[in-house]
């Protein structure tokens, strides 16, 4: 098994580096086993299945145990160049770190990844860690397509959150096209989407959801003006940006249609897909897009989709040209520590775990909260404001504090502020006027992803991690705090 072991880890670093690291792995080993000769059928179990890992490079059917994710870890770190024995770093970088603290939180992984001109290329002196970001990507591969994505040939865990993977890869795109001036974006109104945009100082070109066709209350994606927005001087549209996950009443943008628009007119098309990988059907949508159309660059979040701290974007594409490209365009080395995160729960999960909380939260979450919402409503003289292409978030009308706070309408966000001290967080009260002025660009009734909302209302999600038993309690406290409002501003409820 050590021998196999060694020899995928060959094919994988190349002989002279796996050499290194092998002779600084026997030399340690032999120490552990001169004094631990117990534990050797438990390490054997564990290099097996860390030898599977390295031949398939997908995420495991079924979860490791944390024990064996940590002789693991050892392993890799034991061929970074600062835990190699008798090494004597010469050098202004030597993965020294003084707090023995730090040095544990990281598992003695001090390098980094990638080198200054790629994030994805070898790290001599970080054999261990430049295995780490080779596995990271693998599994993060294997996890977009589990999820429906299944044309994506390449993906990169950058360690920096949405907007900025967003912004990076709109410094990729300039590159290639760099004549031009402005981006057509779909509004969606988060404020990390439009600073990713103006980041490049570009002009930004909003075009506006637009109500549903069919008198319902969601916004759905205004294909007509995106179609005006580009055909004027297209080959001056950098991108068009397109947002799939997305707060309720939005739905999120039909990206088949853009994506044949770019096709047709040759421009790049991005995805923000921020939280959109637990969901089938919006992971479905954004593979019929790269079969039908142009998708060039899809971004999600670590964190939204993996439950991993804050800090990692994997950034996919549906051509290894143009993933190799967006590995070159990150500056310096890397941290490692979002792909430390990711490498490690996905090995936890398994792919019978993820999928099994994809499942959860499609089949028995989102039903719950959509119909304990419905519910609340009717009893509280409310209405959803029904989103049915919307496959995560939730929104319902707060018509009645809107009549309660017609001198202030900003009032009714203490709704929100209600929730939070009662320890529901998450809930966006989104009051019907909120303008705001981002970077000079002028929103009216910002939040709402429209000028013109019908009224104030509550957005929630049933997102990855969710447990259905939350459902009840969420509603129990949202009634209190309704309740309590109309009470403080003179409408109580009979």
């Amino acid at each position: 098994m050590e021998t196999e072991f060694w020899t995928a880890l060959t094919d994988l670093l190349g002989k002279s580096y796996s050499e290194r690291a092998h002779d600084s792995s026997r030399c340690r080993e032999k120490k552990i086993l001169q004094l631990l000769r117990h534990v050797k059928r438990i390490a054997t179990t564990s290099l097996q299945k860390a030898q599977v890992l390295l031949l398939q490079k997908k995420i495991p059917d079924e979860p490791w145990d944390d024990v064996t994710i940590e002789y693991f870890f050892g392993k890799l770190s034991a061929m970074d160049s600062n835990n190699f024995v008798g090494n004597m770093g010469v050098g202004e970088r030597e993965g020294r770190v003084y707090s023995n603290l730090v040095a544990q939180r990281h598992y003695r992984l001090m390098h980094g990844i990638g080198r200054s001109g790629d994030i994805a290329e070898m790290q001599p002196k970080a054999l261990g860690s430049s295995l780490i970001n080779k596995l990271s990507n693998s599994l993060a591969l294997h996890a977009i397509q589990l999820s429906g994505i299944r044309s994506c040939v390449g993906c990169r865990v950058f360690p920096v959150a949405t907007g900025m993977a967003l912004a990076l890869c709109l410094t990729f795109l300039r590159k290639l096209r760099p004549s031009a001036t402005r981006i057509v974006w779909s509004r969606i109104d988060q404020r990390t989407c439009v600073k990713c945009m103006t980041f490049t100082g570009l002009e930004v070109v909003v075009v506006e959801q637009k109500p549903s066709a069919n008198g319902d209350q969601y916004l759905e994606t205004d294909l007509a003006g995106i179609r005006t927005a580009i055909s004027n001087s297209p080959q001056e549209v950098l991108c068009v940006i397109s947002t799939t996950s997305c707060f309720a009443p939005r739905s999120p943008d039909r990206v088949v249609q853009i994506a044949q628009l770019c096709a047709d007119f040759g421009v790049p098309h991005l995805i923000n897909n921020a939280y959109g990988l637990q969901s089938e059907q919006i992971c479905n949508d954004i593979e019929q897009a790269s079969r039908k159309g142009r998708v060039d660059l899809f971004v999600q979040s670590c964190d939204k989709n993996f439950m991993v701290p804050v800090g990692g974007a994997i950034v996919g594409a549906f051509s290894a040209d143009v993933i190799d490209g967006i590995s070159r365009i990150y500056p310096g080395r890397a941290s490692a520590d979002p792909s430390i995160d990711l490498l490690i729960t996905l090995l936890s999960m398994g792919t019978s775990g993820y999928l099994s909380l994809i499942k959860e939260r499609t089949t028995k979450c989102y039903p719950a909260l959509r119909d304990g919402i419905a519910k609340w409503a009717s009893e509280m003289g409310e209405t959803v404001l029904s989103s049915p292409a919307n496959p995560i978030s939730i929104a319902v009308s707060l018509r009645n504090l809107d009549a309660l706070c017609n001198d202030r309408p900003s009032n009714v966000c203490a709704l929100g502020s209600m929730l939070f001290s009662r320890n529901i967080s998450g809930a966006r009260v989104v009051p019907k006027e909120a303008n705001a002025v981002i970077d000079g660009l002028t929103f009216q009734c910002w939040g709402s992803h429209t000028s013109s909302p019908t009224c104030s209302y509550l957005v929630v999600a049933a997102a990855i991690g969710m447990k259905q038993e939350d459902v009840p309690l969420f509603l129990n406290v949202l009634s209190d705090a309704y309740r309590k409002f109309r009470a403080k501003y003179g409408r109580p409820i009979q």
